[in-house]
């Protein structure tokens, strides 16, 4: 992009009143200017654009080069229409505002529109052209209005004078139906010179006077920097404010997903389990009862079972194991001398005197108690037993 401060020359003079151009020559003429502006300072953030007026009471810089588009659209509402225009005085008042512009590197345009008759000689616009090409000032000359053949000769006498390598451009643009900023838009004004280019042609046509609608939001960041940034920022959080969501609403649908598969290998382990559970169950129910059956055998000292056990039991540790052979016997042996010694107690408590004898002994003890007297006679006297035990002599005879 080709760094520029601008100064736009407006012709504000009595033939601007004209209707030759719709809605009118100075209507028209605001119109491009405002569209010119709009795309310089569009194509570079850094290019800055002035205005003055050539006419009425005399020339007069409306705004110095700046590079506020507001600023610059300001100054052309309510301007005075009258008086004659100033070509060579605009021309010279506009080099000297180029020349006290800030940012020296900037490149120098003058933008001349001229609507109406010019009363200077050709010589001297010559001769303004010359001083602008020695200064490195090119022009651009916007010839529309009066249809002149002294006009349109000394218009061209003045670029050529000024021309340096064909960065100055004069446009002829003729009353007709089409308006004067859309017939500028395809010439060398906007689409470029020959020092590259402006390069500013797309955005000349979104920045027309009335506001453009190529910006993003409908906002122009020149005019308004801190409401498009505010803009851009809510229009990024509201996008990834809807991409989480859309990304959180697909996680949990993969998470339902997940958890129904894991919801029936759940139910299959369990069902699983549940029928391992029960065989488990029913053989440990049948080992049981065998055992407790078994058990019961043993307890009524069944022969079928308890012996024959006990038998084998006993003859495979006498052969496998000596040691615990004789331990088996001696529990044995223990468990018959146990038996001997109940039978004993029970035939001294079989005898009924010497249970009396007994009981008498004792400290504390009545014999003659009702309740001892009747367990004394219900154990059988030993006496007696044997008594009945010897045959009476009637059985021996």
């Amino acid at each position: 992009m080709v760094l520029e401060a601008t100064m736009i020359c407006i012709d504000n003079s009595e033939w601007m009143r004209n209707g030759d151009y719709s809605p009118s020559r100075f209507q028209a003429q605001a119109d491009a200017v405002n569209l010119i502006c709009g795309a310089k300072t569009q194509s570079n953030p850094e290019n800055t654009v002035g205005v003055l007026i050539m006419a009425g009471k005399g020339v007069r810089v409306l705004v110095t080069p700046t590079s506020d588009l507001g600023k610059i659209l300001a100054c052309m509402h309510g301007l005075e229409i009258g008086g004659e225009m100033n070509l060579a005085a605009g021309i010279q008042v506009a080099q000297l505002a180029l020349k006290h512009r800030q940012n020296k590197k900037q490149h120098q345009r003058i933008i001349v529109f001229a609507g109406s008759h010019v009363k200077h000689e050709k010589k001297m616009l010559e001769m303004i052209g010359r001083k602008l090409k020695k200064n490195s000032v090119a022009l651009d000359v916007v010839n529309f209005g009066e249809e002149d053949e002294a006009k349109t000769e000394k218009l061209e006498a003045l670029v050529a004078a000024v021309n340096n390598n064909d960065t100055s451009h004069i446009v002829h643009v003729p009353a007709g139906p089409n308006a004067l900023s859309d017939v500028l838009i395809s010439t060398p004004i906007f689409t470029g010179d020959g020092e590259g280019g402006s390069g500013f042609a797309a955005a000349a046509a979104a920045a027309a006077a009335g506001g453009g609608t190529g910006y993003d939001f409908g906002v122009d960041p020149n005019l308004d920097p801190e409401l498009a940034l505010a803009l851009r920022v809510s229009m990024e959080e509201e996008r990834a404010r809807q991409e989480a969501a859309a990304k959180k609403a697909a996680e949990d649908a993969a998470k339902q997903e997940k958890g129904g598969s894991q919801d029936a290998t759940m139910t299959e382990g369990a069902s699983a389990s549940t029928s391992e559970a029960e065989n488990k169950t029913t053989d440990l129910m049948d080992d049981e009862n065998a055992l407790l059956q078994q058990a019961l055998a043993m307890s009524m000292d069944d022969p079928a079972v308890g012996h024959d056990v006990r038998d084998t039991d006993m003859s495979e540790a006498s052969t496998d194991d000596p040691e615990l052979a004789l331990a088996l016997q001696l529990s044995v042996a223990d468990s018959t001398g146990d038996q001997a010694s109940q039978s004993d107690v029970t035939r001294l408590l079989a005898d009924q005197s010497r249970v009396s004898d007994i009981l008498a002994s004792l400290p504390g003890v009545d014999i003659n108690d009702p309740s001892i007297k009747d367990l004394l006679a219900s154990i059988p006297n030993q006496s007696e037993q044997k008594n009945d035990d010897k045959p009476s002599n009637e059985e021996k005879k």
